[in-house]
């Protein structure tokens, strides 16, 4: 009877009604109905047929009457989702499915309906059915064909949502079982994310900026909370951002800036540590993309880390780094306003920012404490005349000291 009838709707609760009957009577391991009833392969052969069958019910709904209402059409579809989604649900409750079974038959034959489909609105809902129906441990051991499926989505889908969806996923597992931390190693997770997402970039071209950036956020976000020891993974993440933002210049769309100032503000807050940040060489390239303004502000959150973790610059080589981090606040750079267009309050809260962290710059060997008030005081003489009243007095009691 569910054969018979072609119309999208009925089609779709009549399968419905299908599946929420039968859901009880499938033959699981440890079910009164396994042997006789069937085997677990018989359950999710029946289940993935059903599924595929909504699946292409749900999409033919969008060419079903005229097109003046196709936007009626795609919110009446987007309120039966549901229906199609509870199949994979159902999938991930039958006990049979172990992983070998998810890895070989479940995820590939669910994948190819997802793919072939070419639906915008069911790629998007069915990526995201997946990620959060099945086990974390299961997404882990088949990231490489998961993963894989996301370059052949639509163009339109907002893939960037799905994959930080997952990444989060990962992340939480990763925190709450610190015992699977091998698990991530031995599949190569960091290796496979970041190649997913370079071949997602490339598959969509059409991509806004802050789009990409926002996709290298998520992987760093799940950098630091998976291998927080790796520094090297860190910098592999900004040197891709630093790659896409090649060619562009300085970085004007706000929304875009915004998430550059969280890919570079996320390591400094997790290590709490300036000095981590100095290390990594990608560090001042990504910051290197930002318009005057946001590049004060990143040197304003640099600065004020510093202060809160009390973190003391030792080494004048290290000073040099910083203050090109920071140079936005101590001179003026390609694209500032003259000093005299500054805003006066905005500019004496910086320079006093300034000023404070020259209490930070220090070392009790006299020699290398010489080297440093050179450096600094190098920087500051290429402020001009109004910042020196701020920088030069703070600069003079640490040559004091000496």
């Amino acid at each position: 009877m569910s054969r018979g009838i072609q119309h999208p709707i009925r089609g779709l609760f009549l399968r419905s009604y299908l599946s929420q009957v039968s859901r009880d009577k499938l033959p699981d391991v440890g079910s009164e109905y396994e042997g006789d009833g069937g085997t677990v392969m018989d359950a999710v052969e029946f289940v993935l047929q059903n599924f595929t069958e909504m699946n292409k019910l749900w999409v033919r709904m969008q060419h079903q009457g005229p097109a003046r209402e196709k936007e009626k059409r795609e919110k009446e579809r987007s309120e039966l989702r549901d229906l199609v989604g509870k199949n994979l649900h159902v999938l991930s409750q039958i006990e049979g499915v172990d992983l070998e079974m998810y890895k070989d038959i479940v995820l590939p034959r669910v994948l190819e309906q997802v793919v072939n489909c070419k639906d915008e609105l069911a790629q998007y809902y069915l990526m995201d059915c997946i990620i959060q129906v099945f086990p974390d441990d299961y997404h882990l051991q088949t990231l490489e064909t998961l993963l894989g499926a996301c370059p052949q989505l639509q163009p339109t889908v907002d893939i960037k949502t799905v994959m930080s969806q997952l990444m989060e996923r990962l992340s939480n597992y990763a925190s709450l079982s610190p015992e699977v931390m091998p698990e991530f190693l031995q599949v190569e997770a960091f290796t496979k994310l970041s190649s997913a997402i370079v071949r997602v970039i490339e598959a969509q071209p059409d991509m806004p900026l802050v789009g990409a950036i926002s996709l290298h956020v998520s992987l760093l976000t799940f950098t630091l909370r998976v291998h927080p020891d790796r520094l090297d993974y860190v910098d592999q993440v900004l040197g891709a951002c630093v790659k896409k933002l090649s060619g562009k210049g300085k970085v004007e769309e706000s929304k875009a800036t915004k998430q550059i100032v969280a890919l570079l503000s996320a390591p400094l807050e997790k290590y709490n540590d300036v000095m981590t940040a100095l290390k990594l060489t990608n560090y001042p390239k990504v910051l290197e993309h930002l318009d005057y303004a946001t590049n004060k502000v990143m040197a304003g959150v640099i600065i004020q880390s510093i202060m809160k973790n009390t973190t003391c610059i030792s080494t004048a080589d290290k000073v040099e780094a910083l203050f090109e981090l920071i140079k936005g606040l101590i001179k003026d750079i390609t694209g500032a306003p003259s000093v005299d267009e500054l805003d006066e309050e905005d500019f004496k809260e910086e320079q006093n920012l300034v000023a404070r962290l020259v209490h930070m710059l220090v070392n009790e060997d006299q020699e290398e404490m010489f080297k440093i008030i050179t450096t600094v005081r190098k920087h500051f003489l290429q402020g001009g005349p109004r910042r020196l009243s701020f920088t030069v007095p703070p600069l003079v009691f640490s040559a004091l000291k000496v």
